[in-house]
């Protein structure tokens, strides 16, 4: 959700996709193994680039919310790693019709944690298709 930078970051220039005005207005922990500082945003978004394992992200994120629900945004590879450990309670599913080429599968290999979930019928608008995976039993 941050930018397109995979591996170390090559310097401080980048601000994210929306530069100084991202539309968060609150914290957002950003997972990355290669470490960066905390980058306060002008309109209260403070971006945190943490090198940590599911778990310790949600519960940091979930401080931060005060109460609030926490979503995790991101690729495949980050809500993988959610639902792998059964942290993630609810899924909306975007499925637009394009081709990329190439790019990372949601479901590429079994997940032990994704028994228990079930799936609203699709629906249609905007010009793709949305789906909802809900856990049966929220945690």
């Amino acid at each position: 959700m941050f930018g397109p930078i995979r591996g170390p970051w090559p310097d401080e220039s980048w601000r994210g996709w929306w530069g100084e005005d991202p539309p968060f207005g609150h914290d957002v922990f950003v997972l990355t193994h290669h470490p960066k500082s905390d980058m306060l945003m002008a309109n209260g978004t403070t971006f945190h680039f943490v090198n940590a394992e599911p778990h310790e992200v949600l519960a940091r994120a979930a401080e931060a919310a005060d109460g609030q629900d926490v979503v995790l945004g991101g690729g495949p590879s980050t809500v993988r790693q959610f639902l792998a450990v059964g942290l993630i309670d609810e899924v909306h599913l975007v499925i637009a019709p394009v081709i990329l080429g190439s790019g990372e599968r949601l479901f590429d290999q079994p997940l032990p944690s994704i028994s228990g979930y079930s799936c609203t019928p699709l629906s249609c608008h905007g010009g793709v298709a949305h789906a909802h995976l809900a856990r049966e039993r929220p945690l």
